[in-house]
């Protein structure tokens, strides 16, 4: 092999030198940018809130403002605590209701209330059902003896001054009782007053009417509902409330 030829492969095999250091470099400057992006973060949070308690303090009534509501808040969730004291202490004395009370509940605890006292009377799988699409039946319940209620609610705000229970109403009831929802017993349940008309077609039709009257004395007392009402169906079977 010729000098020449020595020399040639000598400089195409030299390798490159490796410059040492470049990592290392890079590390800390990764970590200063780190450390630079926080002090600005807590910089701009620092600004941020003292610009906030600035504001605060030149427009002070927005916390005014905001205490009341806190407050208002405050009462309504005291006074819920209390009503709910109020409804345990009535259920402890044997689960009696007044007039009164029945009449300051909202409709739909008006209906609570008539599936409270079915259960009261015994029966245990006594059911509120209310609502849209309800077809006539706000509560279901089947008493001790095996029958079968359907029950329909109409509340009052005014009591017996509100507006008085009509025809259409039991005929909405009539129609879906025992066709569609199997009744033994059609009941409908109201704190105001029932139209003459419509305790005619109750009679007619085999429908049971609760007015005003007959619910004070059910939901004041400790007789339950089918002694109350005339003509109910024969029990399905002889056993008696447990």
């Amino acid at each position: 092999m010729s000098p020449y030829t020595r020399r040639r492969r000598t400089a195409t095999t030299k390798r490159v030198p490796v410059r040492r250091g470049t990592r290392g470099r890079g590390r800390r400057r990764s970590a200063g940018d780190r450390l630079i992006g926080l002090l600005v973060t807590v910089a701009l949070a620092v600004v941020l809130v003292v610009a906030a308690v600035e504001w605060l303090l030149a427009h002070w009534w927005v916390l005014v403002v905001v205490g009341m509501l806190a407050l208002l808040a405050g009462g309504g969730r005291l006074y819920q605590k209390r009503q709910s004291a109020r409804w345990e202490a009535v259920r402890a004395q044997g689960l009696r209701y007044g007039l009164s009370e029945l009449d300051g509940l909202h409709h739909s605890r008006f209906e609570d209330a008539v599936r409270e006292l079915m259960n009261r009377d015994g029966c245990r799988n006594a059911v509120r059902v209310g609502g849209g699409g309800d077809l006539g039946a706000d509560v279901k319940a089947t008493d001790p003896y095996g029958r079968r209620w359907v029950i329909q609610c109409k509340h009052r705000r005014d009591g017996l001054a509100g507006a008085a229970v009509g025809t259409p109403d039991l005929q909405v009831l009539n129609g879906t009782a025992r066709q569609v929802h199997g009744a033994d017993i059609a009941v409908i349940v109201t704190n105001a007053r029932v139209t003459a008309p419509a305790v005619a077609f109750a009679e007619q039709q085999r429908l049971h009417v609760v007015d005003r009257h007959i619910l004070g004395v059910w939901a004041s007392g400790s007789r339950p509902l089918w002694e109350l009402l005339r003509a109910v169906p024969p029990p399905r079977r002889p056993t008696g409330p447990s």
